[in-house]
């Protein structure tokens, strides 16, 4: 059965790797695979500790603890004293962010850093619960931001309490999509564990009555629109083409053979299931659409949307099987750029290094984000964001029901003047700018635009074809946690 709303309803979005389209939530999750970074990245060296954590940081009758993996590297750590680069873990196994965030390895010396890369609860091997953690929504519960940064919160504390030269050692939380919005939140609810917070990518007004719904998918076809000529109009107009030639068993089997999927599309509902796996294939090199060769998600060309769109230059006289067949090709630039996929699973789409299960149940509670198409604004099928939908699949799947505006009245939503020290990071390419800060509030409340930059692209390695808006990012990201270093040490010690 066809789920309520492909885009919206049923969109639980991984914000790492855009939207997770299902037929339904209670149906076959989809896995994730792709690439770890480059061999050719600089090596890193860490150590690996685990911290007794309490379950319930609000509540006084669970009283268990679970092991809360993190990950230190002190090696260029100037001691005592000298700063830490805190990163508050996403949606997924910290190892894997800790290797995709170039930017704090490559800053620590410069800096006399040492850097902690905390997992969140319930991701990677931090359960509560063991295994069990998912097997029931009494342990889910535990599964929120604000227990997160309570995780965060105590670690610290322990960390300055027991770390040789730490005691008096300034704070900076540091983080990327989901791990951005935590670092901001962290500096919001806890100004007096950390000093300050670099949020990259963080959509933290992605949530009901703050953004237009339909904005985030704009971004996603302007990136088309202007990266070759009718790629955008050609992928609107794929849909149709889709929905007629898949109307026969021959043309269903003629899609299968042309797109070289691994199992052959049969009914509706595969269609419905191809048509989300390519929106989100749309998504995701939208969000990864770096200047360079890369390995995030899938290996990538350089400005691999340019590549894609070379395939879909078609003027508007070109057939339905035309179209297609030029789809394909633009599709297996993303799936297929080495050449060495034998078959398209409509399953997979990025890496499994991230906890879907989770991230569904945060998504179902208190991580409500609101999407919506309209296809004419942008080149996806029309759909609205149903709430009352999206409500009953959660239901359905966890026995919850979302709270549309809790992230707004936990976190102030955009009554956020009065705090300070957090930097907003976002590229103009990045579809999730849409609910991101991009404007200054205050003189310490800052936003800084990459025009040419994707997704969180200033937390990478820099690289050589790195455009010069990242650098001029990064250096100003430096300028700032300097002068919070400085303000720091000029305040007066309290006793741990």
């Amino acid at each position: 059965m066809r789920g309520p709303n492909r885009t919206a309803a049923v969109c639980i979005l991984t914000l790492w790797f855009g939207c997770l389209h299902v037929i339904a939530l209670k149906s076959k999750l989809f896995t994730r695979h792709g690439g770890l970074p480059s061999s050719t990245e600089p090596p890193i060296s860490y150590e690996t500790f685990y911290f007794d954590q309490k379950i319930d940081h609000f509540g006084f009758l669970e009283d268990g603890t679970f092991k809360q993996r993190y990950l230190v590297a002190s090696k260029l750590w100037q001691q005592p004293g000298g700063p830490i680069l805190f990163y508050t873990g996403n949606e997924g196994d910290i190892t894997w962010f800790c290797n995709n965030t170039g930017f704090m390895w490559e800053v620590a010396g410069e800096l006399g850093a040492m850097l902690v890369f905390a997992e969140h609860r319930y991701y990677g091997e931090s359960l509560p619960f063991g295994q069990d953690s998912y097997s029931d929504s009494k342990h889910l519960n535990f599964l929120t931001s604000e227990q997160a940064l309570a995780d965060f919160a105590v670690l610290i504390q322990y960390l300055k309490k027991t770390l040789s030269g730490a005691q008096h050692s300034p704070v900076i939380a540091v983080g990327g999509s989901y791990g951005g919005m935590l670092s901001a939140w962290f500096r919001m609810k806890y100004p007096n564990v950390v000093v300050g917070a670099l949020a990259a990518s963080a959509p933290i007004w992605q949530f009901p009555g703050m953004v237009p719904c339909g904005d985030f998918y704009k971004i996603v076809t302007q990136d088309f629109a202007k990266s070759g000529p009718n790629c955008d109009s050609n992928i609107r107009e794929s849909w149709r083409a889709i929905g007629n030639v898949s109307s026969t068993a021959s043309g269903l089997q003629w899609l299968s053979e042309e797109f070289s999927l691994c199992a052959p599309l049969k009914n509706k509902n595969d269609v419905f299931s191809f048509k989300a796996w390519l929106q989100e294939t749309w998504v995701n090199l939208a969000m990864v659409d770096y200047p360079y060769e890369a390995n995030f998600l899938q290996p990538l060309p350089r400005w691999p949307i340019q590549v894609v769109c070379k395939h879909l230059a078609f003027d508007s006289a070109v057939s339905d099987h035309q179209l297609l067949q030029g789809l394909s090709q633009a599709a297996k630039v993303y799936y297929n750029f080495t050449g060495s996929s034998a078959c398209l699973n409509i399953s997979q789409t990025a890496t499994s290094s991230l906890g879907e299960l989770g991230w569904f149940y945060q998504a179902c509670t208190e991580m409500v984000m609101p999407m919506c198409t309209d296809g004419v604004q942008d080149m996806f099928e029309p759909e609205d964001w149903n709430f009352q939908a999206f409500s009953d699949e959660c239901n359905a799947m966890f026995g919850v029901r979302p709270r549309a505006d809790w992230a707004g009245i936990v976190y102030g939503g955009k009554d956020i003047a009065s705090h300070s020290n957090i930097i907003f990071s976002n590229g103009g390419l990045d579809p999730w700018s849409a609910g991101g800060v991009t404007h200054n509030i205050t003189d310490s409340l800052v936003s800084i635009m990459i025009p040419d930059g994707a997704h969180h692209l200033d937390l990478r390695y820099s690289n050589d074809f790195d455009p010069p808006s990242v650098r001029q990012a990064r250096e100003l990201e430096v300028k700032y946690f300097r002068e919070w270093i400085r303000q720091a040490k000029r305040k007066p010690h309290p006793r741990l």
